[in-house]
């Protein structure tokens, strides 16, 4: 088994084999159970992912509060009849993540990958890369397996929700797992997955959790865009052969070290943040008919 990046590269280096792999046998031989009803369970969770961006870029998709919904259809549409500026598989990357929020946000079903708060951002970019590399279902499902690798690692390490450690936590966890993820499914290295995590996940550090009238849509939606962007550059870079001069497990444990140090009122409770300017407080008022303190 493995505690952190550094022994989850080794392992899959000294023994030659994927990331993914490693992360399938070790479920294995924690849970006690046989490879088929692992990789049975990652598929039902592929396929809710798959519902999710397909119902966020089909439907008219809008959340009971009428904060967020239909931005995914709108950046396809854009991309559709505009000249755009960003490649379409980053853009796809992006309106697929915010397609799986937005279908979260309406209360619909999502796979938390590691947050419901961050659940676009895996999923999103899976997509966008499978209509570029056309993997096989396997394949998929693997990219699932490396990105889980990368989640317990930051999990066991620091932490992966807002309310414990900020956004960076949430949207930037998922992030990293997402570059990781992208690297080995286009062929990338074990070495080279850790590199993206850690020149993602730095480039997150400090993020703070300030959701808008404590629900999980502003600024939420939009920084799974933001993150899945990240992911995707981050995996071209890693592959370019850049490196992060700090190693992947210490951008961790620096993001543990900024969690620990941020205060509360910037990890989830609405305090601070965005959700404490005029509008954020104006629409928190409408949201549960407050009326507003002069």
């Amino acid at each position: 088994m493995f505690r952190n990046v550094a022994e989850l590269v080794e392992l899959a280096e000294s023994q030659g084999k994927k990331i993914s792999e490693v992360m399938i046998e070790a479920e294995m031989e924690v849970s006690q159970r046989s490879r088929d009803a692992i990789m049975q369970d990652m598929y039902a969770n592929l396929d809710v992912m798959e519902k999710a961006v397909r119902r966020g870029l089909t439907e008219d998709i809008r959340s009971h509060s009428g904060l967020t919904g239909g931005d995914a259809k709108k950046l396809q549409t854009y991309m559709e009849t505009k000249t755009f500026l960003s490649g379409p598989t980053l853009l796809n990357a992006v309106s697929m993540s915010v397609a799986v929020n937005e279908v979260n946000a309406a209360m619909g079903t999502i796979v938390a990958t590691p947050t419901a708060g961050a659940c676009g951002i895996v999923p999103g970019t899976l997509f966008a890369v499978s209509d570029k590399l056309q993997p096989t279902r396997e394949e998929m499902v693997n990219y699932l397996f490396t990105a889980g690798a990368i989640g317990y690692c930051i999990a066991n390490n620091a932490f992966i929700s807002g309310a414990a450690g900020g956004c960076q936590a949430e949207v930037g966890s998922a992030t990293a797992m997402a570059a990781a993820a992208i690297v080995e499914m286009a062929g990338g290295t074990p070495e080279e997955s850790a590199q993206a995590v850690a020149i993602a996940l730095k480039n997150m550090l400090g993020l703070v959790c300030d959701p808008v009238a404590g629900l999980v849509e502003v600024p939420c939606v939009k920084r799974n865009a933001m993150g899945a962007a990240i992911a995707t550059v981050a995996a071209d870079m890693a592959m370019a052969g850049i490196k992060s001069v700090i190693p992947t497990d210490e951008v961790i444990e620096a993001m543990y070290r900024i969690g620990c140090a941020m205060p509360t009122t910037l990890k989830e409770t609405a305090q601070g943040g965005l959700a404490a300017t005029q509008t954020g407080r104006m629409i928190e008022a409408k949201v549960f008919g407050v009326r507003m303190e002069k």
